[in-house]
């Protein structure tokens, strides 16, 4: 069976969550609100076993376990358009843009078998699927395997840095782990958002200083762009506490 797909660049699916590499949230600290999503996958979930490898096993209640991705991300409200976004639909950083905007839309975060629901596009995108587009994808293999292969070593190279820190934090910080667990045991799974700058010690050649203050910029920006609407009350929380973590380091 063969997936026909082709970006038509319409703008519609750059809106809302992205994930992204340590690299690429570093790169564009000055436009993207950065947090860190941690998501537990339960036994016997899709990619299970791919994302015990690009993340960590946590162990449950009976002898199970979890499987957590842990991953960078640009934390901005759901069907609100990305920072990048230019007013002709455009991205803005084409030439630098995140490595999960090229591998659209195949991840490089699931198993290769486990990408055809990907080619199937939102209500309302206007991405060509018909048998003029290129084939991407034959018989739940890739055809064009250069970004997807990408993505999938920056998720193993941050792996290496996000791992180690990952045990830390559920060391010292006994609420995420309860947390974590309490996500993974709900059948619709669940996510866990916390500050970037928790892991920010942990990065070489950062400028904290300067990371800082661009990322406070961005958290006012966001805090006053979700101040006024009730449905985001919950984003515009979080940027404010999160302007605040920033603020402090800054002195």
């Amino acid at each position: 069976m063969e997936r026909h797909f082709e970006c038509t660049a319409c703008g519609k699916c750059c809106q809302g969550w992205l994930p992204l590499s340590i690299a690429d949230a570093l790169r564009h600290a000055d436009r993207f609100p950065l947090f860190l999503l941690w998501t537990p996958v339960r036994p016997g979930g899709k990619s299970f076993d791919l994302t015990a490898k690009l993340g960590f096993t946590l162990k449950l209640k009976k002898r199970k376990q979890a499987a957590v991705r842990l991953t960078a991300m640009s934390y901005v409200p759901s069907h609100t358009p990305c920072p990048a976004l230019g007013a002709d639909g455009l991205c803005g950083v084409h030439e630098t843009k995140p490595q999960r905007c090229r591998t659209m839309p195949l991840s490089g975060s699931r198993a290769e078998s486990d990408q055809t629901d990907l080619l199937i596009p939102a209500s309302g995108w206007e991405c060509d699927i018909s048998d003029a587009a290129p084939v991407l994808y034959r018989d739940k293999k890739i055809v064009e395997r250069t970004e997807f292969e990408a993505e999938r070593t920056m998720l193993l190279e941050d792996a290496e840095i996000l791992r180690p820190f990952a045990e830390l934090m559920l060391d010292s910080v006994p609420s995420l782990r309860m947390d974590l667990e309490k996500m993974a045991s709900r059948p619709q799974g669940g996510h866990v958002i916390v500050n970037f700058s928790t892991l920010v010690p942990r990065l070489s050649n950062v400028d904290i200083y300067a990371l800082a203050a661009q990322q406070l910029a961005v958290m006012e920006a966001f805090a006053a762009l979700t101040a006024d609407n009730p449905d985001q009350k919950a984003e515009h929380q979080r940027y404010v506490a999160c302007a605040d973590e920033w603020r402090r380091m800054l002195g």
